[in-house]
């Protein structure tokens, strides 16, 4: 067993917050430092030809501040193996290039990420490689999208802008049955609110820019599995493609992940309250949010969520001019794409963090703007949204 392996492993028993803050370090036996040194090293010494200490030859292949944050992803996300990539969308497309050949199929959302829709859409279909799309909530769709050729079900729960939600244990057998593996893209739900592996997923993909890293300070991508062939397929392309992440970016993610639990709490609850108070609001005409009973996707969510999330959307009543008035006038909410900050974020996705699904099946609607809930003091928020939708 690796030693990755084996930290990941040790921890499992231990609640959630306990292993965000210490797996995968312990403080330095020299020192006594208790957090993981920056190791701004591009390479390492080595005792004699190919003796190398601890496994370090080279900061591509391996940094000894990645690794620990490799062993903490994977214990935070109850895995076996963890990657670290120096942005989500380099864990993407080194998920696929590992998973995928030239007349390979998966299927996508009808509401995904634009960045992940347009790398397969744009790129990855100029090598031979199809896509279908299906509703994540509809688990016959998805097994009607599916063909002998399918070899990924790749979801995100909740998704991106519209938040639906995904039976993942469902969409794991429906995928498995088919020959497929099920990719979760976690980001929205991070894992403190869900751990997708727990329910028969194979993978699963992290944006670490978001959430988990949680300050709007670094980029990082990650990847969790069980399954060790993939994980070995996936550290090939880490180190041959070396799309990996500096140790100071690993530091910095690191240190978000000790804070995520009690981050999380402050998001949900201040999107709960915001989404009370949006609801009835006569500017607003639909409220995509899992945690309303009312949401298609709620009982999903339910069952397989510790919460529902920071992140809200909302449709307005005067269409598209009125959407993009409402993220203009926003000032403790601020313009900008990325989410999972614990400042407030607003934007129009169809003009921003989603302008390449224009005219396709992934099309969001023109009215739509995307809130992601920062932990600000919550009256404060909700006086920013109702002074914005004012007179709307």
């Amino acid at each position: 067993m690796s030693e990755q392996r084996s930290q990941a492993h040790s921890t499992s028993w231990q609640g959630f917050s306990t292993r965000a803050v210490h797996a995968g370090y312990e403080p330095d036996p020299l020192t006594g430092a208790v957090n993981v040194p920056i190791y701004a090293s591009s390479t390492f010494q080595q005792d004699g030809v190919g003796q190398m200490r601890d496994g370090f030859e080279y900061a591509r292949t391996g940094n000894p501040t990645r690794r620990p944050l490799e062993a903490n992803l994977a214990a935070a996300e109850e895995g076996t193996f963890g990657r670290a990539f120096a942005s989500g969308m380099a864990a993407t497309d080194t998920l696929l290039r590992a998973t995928l050949r030239p007349g390979d199929h998966l299927v996508i959302p009808d509401d995904a990420y634009g960045g992940t829709f347009r790398l397969i859409d744009k790129v990855f279909s100029q090598w031979g490689i199809e896509y279908s799309v299906a509703p994540v909530s509809d688990l016959d769709a998805v097994r009607a999208a599916m063909r002998p050729t399918t070899k990924l079900v790749w979801i995100e729960t909740p998704t991106n802008p519209l938040l639906s939600v995904g039976d993942i244990a469902g969409l794991a057998a429906v995928s498995h049955d088919g020959g497929a593996k099920l990719v979760v893209d976690n980001t929205f739900a991070s894992p403190y609110l869900q751990t997708p592996l727990t329910w028969g997923a194979d993978v699963v993909l992290h944006s670490t820019t978001k959430y988990v890293g949680g300050h709007s300070d670094v980029v990082g991508g990650a990847l969790i599995t069980d399954d060790e062939q993939l994980d070995a397929d996936l550290a090939f392309l880490q180190n041959g493609a070396g799309a990996v992440p500096g140790p100071f970016d690993a530091y910095l993610t690191l240190r978000g992940m000790k804070t995520l639990a009690v981050r999380m709490e402050r998001h949900c609850d201040n999107a709960e309250k915001l989404v009370e108070f949006l609801a009835g609001h006569p500017a607003i005409t639909k409220i995509h949010y899992p945690g309303l009973e009312s949401h298609p996707t709620h009982a999903a969510a339910a069952k397989q969520m510790r919460r529902f999330g920071g992140m809200i959307s909302v449709e307005l009543a005067r269409g598209e001019q009125a959407a993009l008035d409402f993220c203009a006038r926003t000032t403790l909410f601020t313009l900008a794409e990325s989410l999972g900050g614990v400042e407030s974020l607003i934007e129009h996705p169809g003009a921003m963090t989603h302008a390449s699904t224009a005219g396709s099946q992934l099309e969001v609607p023109a009215n739509l703007v995307r809130m992601s809930v920062g932990i600000e003091d919550v009256g404060d928020l909700i006086g920013d949204v109702e002074q914005a939708l004012e007179g709307l």
